[in-house]
């Protein structure tokens, strides 16, 4: 079995591998615990007190604060539990997709609709 070959970067993009998994791990997993209604106003409630619940680093909860999407990304975000913490703030996939591509919302939505998808 050969090793596994490095990812070819893609711009704009950010590769959650398991060097990211290890760093983003007290993100996800803080932002997994948004499934729960009293999770997610205790957040609301203290955010900072929140944050240190979970061991986040200072990237991260700069990342949290500013609600900046890529950075949560750089940070070790997980895309599929970083929609907990964006749909909390009224935010979907889209919005975040179209922040990686520097289009607006609208622009992403229909490169997506042309795409097929």
């Amino acid at each position: 079995m050969s090793a596994p070959t490095p990812h070819e970067p893609i711009p704009g993009t950010t590769i959650f591998d398991g060097r990211m998994a290890m760093k983003g791990y007290p993100l996800n997993k803080m932002c997994y615990s948004f499934n729960e209604a009293a999770a997610r106003q205790e957040f609301l409630a203290d955010e900072d007190a929140y944050c240190a619940k979970f061991g986040l680093t200072d990237e991260q909860k700069t990342a949290i604060k500013e609600r900046n999407a890529l950075a949560l990304l750089a940070a070790g975000g997980n895309i599929y539990y970083l929609a907990k913490f964006i749909g909390m703030l009224g935010l979907n996939v889209q919005d975040i997709g179209a922040q990686q591509t520097g289009m607006t919302v609208e622009e992403f939505k229909a490169k997506l609709k042309a795409a097929g998808n």
